[in-house]
């Protein structure tokens, strides 16, 4: 990850468009496939187990550190850096307190993703968490006022087909490595969960950011900010007994901080290219991201790849581009309506 973004920025500077686009879709597809992945064998795998609830508040923490170096580059000096701190969270408490919403909801949406991890297989989790694609749909509609095209009315129709027939390929519940019991509709729920958090969560935060002129990284510090009192409120609900016995860090090896780490950077890098990469890209990026999974998932983690779940796959990648597809602007030909009238 750490080289796409020295590519990135190296690319940048010297101002190759064209190459910007292959990085943005590199960097998606890898930053999509790979959270799935990683989630999912950091969860199977044998040995201690780590304490998810503190890996999301560890991911806050390296956000919020990302970010902070993100504005003082933004502002080019420690005075300017701090003034800018001070008059956007401190002198604002209201505005700022307007971002708990979405910090609550992400909080409680990246927890469940890690259920959602320990109980359904890479492949399955990675179709069926673009059910966001839906939930953001409707609360786009419903709160944003956004209407949608009938194409993309019925690309989430066939959404919803393709996840409906992942789903059905029921696998029985069984004992991973890791000592946890798969539950295949335990998974399914924390995924449907999630879904709905994250169209609420990125609407409303997306309303918060049209509605001022704070920057997405500043608006990110406060995110993290008011994310790590509802993550550590979390830790202490959940886990309070284990990490009295056993601490904060118990399980943690190089595996768990470099996924730490990548759910806490691979957004912030794909916000700083995807304004490079347009619809049909994000949707390759998601497709692929898809297709990856599934190929991983039958070497790594024996997933077996039946004509249902393939069929089911691929009416989700269909719906994809079609909900991003944009139909080009339709005009009037002035000859052609020239000679229509020089006829008539």
């Amino acid at each position: 990850m750490i080289i796409f973004l020295i590519f990135y920025l190296q690319i940048y500077f010297t101002g190759s468009g064209q190459a910007l686009k292959y990085i943005s879709l590199v960097t998606l597809t890898l930053q999509n496939a790979l959270v799935g992945l990683s989630m999912r064998y950091a969860r199977t795998r044998s040995g201690d187990m780590f304490l998810s609830s503190t890996a999301v508040v560890m991911a806050e923490v390296v956000k919020l550190l990302t970010c902070l170096i993100l504005v003082f580059i933004e502002e080019g000096s420690f005075s300017a850096f701090f003034n800018s701190l001070k008059l956007t969270i401190i002198k604002e408490p209201i505005d700022t307190l307007k971002v708990s919403v979405p910090s609550l909801l992400y909080i409680v949406q990246n927890n469940l993703l890690y259920v959602s991890a320990s109980n359904l297989d890479a492949a399955t989790y990675q179709v069926t968490y673009q059910l966001k694609i839906l939930t953001t749909a409707f609360f786009a509609v419903v709160i944003l006022r956004k209407s949608l095209r009938s194409t993309q009315w019925g690309a989430l129709i066939l959404l919803v087909i393709g996840i409906v027939l992942v789903q059905l390929v029921q696998s029985s519940d069984t004992t991973l490595p890791s000592g946890i019991e798969q539950n295949h509709l335990l998974g399914f729920s924390a995924a449907l969960s999630a879904c709905f958090l994250s169209g609420f969560a990125g609407i409303y935060f997306e309303k918060i950011l049209k509605d001022s002129d704070i920057s997405v990284w500043m608006r990110n510090v406060q995110l993290s900010l008011l994310s790590l009192p509802f993550g550590l409120i979390t830790c202490f609900v959940n886990d309070g007994k284990t990490l009295q016995n056993r601490g904060f860090f118990f399980g943690y090896d190089a595996f768990v901080c470099y996924l730490i780490v990548l759910q806490a950077g691979g957004g912030l890098i794909v916000a700083m290219v995807v304004k490079y990469a347009d619809n049909i890209l994000k949707g390759f990026a998601t497709s692929l991201a898809i297709i990856i999974s599934c190929i991983a998932s039958i070497y790594i983690f024996d997933f077996q790849l039946t004509f249902q779940f393939s069929l089911g796959a691929v009416l989700v990648i269909c719906s994809i581009f079609m909900y991003g597809h944009q139909p080009k602007p339709t005009f009037i030909d002035k000859h052609s309506l020239i000679e229509k009238f020089d006829a008539s």
